[in-house]
């Protein structure tokens, strides 16, 4: 069995933490998308709006990056369609279950990449991942527990089940970026081009199957200013940023501690909930807050 990448050496800590807070702000803006994505979704309108999604962003990334674009190899366009294609699965697990399951249950799920990444990762190095960090992802897996259950935890239904795999694809999506040898010393900007590209295609290939709901043309149609500032939002931001930083950090840190740092997004999809859609946190959200940012803290320490 071949193994994973040789991990990043470890960084002095204010090094650390100019490759961390990158990553924090993508968890920052992830967490705003479970408000934006029900803003702007339907049960009919998932692939309508995973299209618009995506192509919006694609055309000013080929343009820019078209030298480099054209200098990657056929090895490396590989590894990047393959990234793309498992890109595309998250964003169809992820957006079908937002819309068939509460954010409540979502925020928590999703929250189960942060064990699955290390997990597998120890699984694929054949080694037992620390103590330490155990211990610290399961502080910050019982904060989110506290902080999402004022809305209460309701039995697992479909959503909650696509939620999962979308963590699983998630998982799968962070280890292959460290993974695939082809992508290592790639320009990042060209290797995300290829990622949305590749989702984009499995998209716009199953808004043309019967029964896939709205097209994108006619969810577009219907779009107000809101909503076009949301799907804004979800493009530049939650896809092109997130994704670019990604690539970025994975090779400067681990996907361990790439995970971890993204298992705060249920924090700031509840910042965002209080601060924009008029939730309020009791005593038991606000100690799941403090588990979580303290889980956070420790598993960065036990992983660096």
């Amino acid at each position: 069995m071949t193994t994973l990448a040789a991990p990043a050496p470890a960084l002095a800590p204010r090094r650390a933490w100019l490759a961390d807070l990158p990553v924090l702000l993508v968890a920052v803006v992830w967490g705003g998308s479970y408000l934006a994505a029900k803003g702007i979704t339907t049960t009919h309108t998932v692939i309508a709006v995973l299209v618009l999604r995506f192509a919006l962003v694609l055309p000013v990334l080929v343009i820019a990056g078209w030298s480099r674009l054209r200098a990657l190899s056929a090895a490396q366009l590989r590894g990047a369609g393959a990234l793309g294609l498992v890109l595309g699965g998250i964003f169809l697990l992820e957006t079908y279950g937002v819309v068939h399951t509460s954010a409540t249950n979502a925020g928590l799920i999703i929250s189960l990449t942060m064990i699955f990444t290390p997990l597998a990762e120890s699984a694929v190095r054949r080694t037992a991942p620390s103590p330490a960090f155990l211990g610290a992802a399961a502080v910050s897996v019982a904060g989110v527990v506290l902080l999402t259950q004022g809305a209460g935890f309701t039995a697992p239904g479909l959503g909650d089940l696509l939620i999962l795999g979308a963590a699983l694809a998630r998982t799968l999506h962070v280890l292959l970026m460290a993974r695939i040898k082809a992508v290592q010393d790639a320009d990042p900007l060209s290797l995300t081009t290829v990622q949305l590209g590749s989702a984009v295609l499995v998209f716009a290939v199953l808004a043309t199957l019967p029964g896939t709901g709205s097209s994108p043309w006619a969810a577009a149609a219907d779009f107000g200013v809101a909503q076009w500032a949301g799907l804004a939002f979800l493009s530049v931001f939650c896809t092109l940023f997130a994704f670019f930083v990604q690539m970025w950090a994975v090779r400067r840190t681990s996907p361990s501690r790439v995970s971890l740092l993204l298992g705060t997004e249920p924090l700031w999809a509840a910042a965002a909930g209080i601060a924009i859609g008029g939730e309020h946190l009791g005593a038991v959200g606000a100690a799941g807050v403090v588990l979580v940012l303290a889980g956070t803290a420790w598993g960065r320490r036990a992983v660096a």
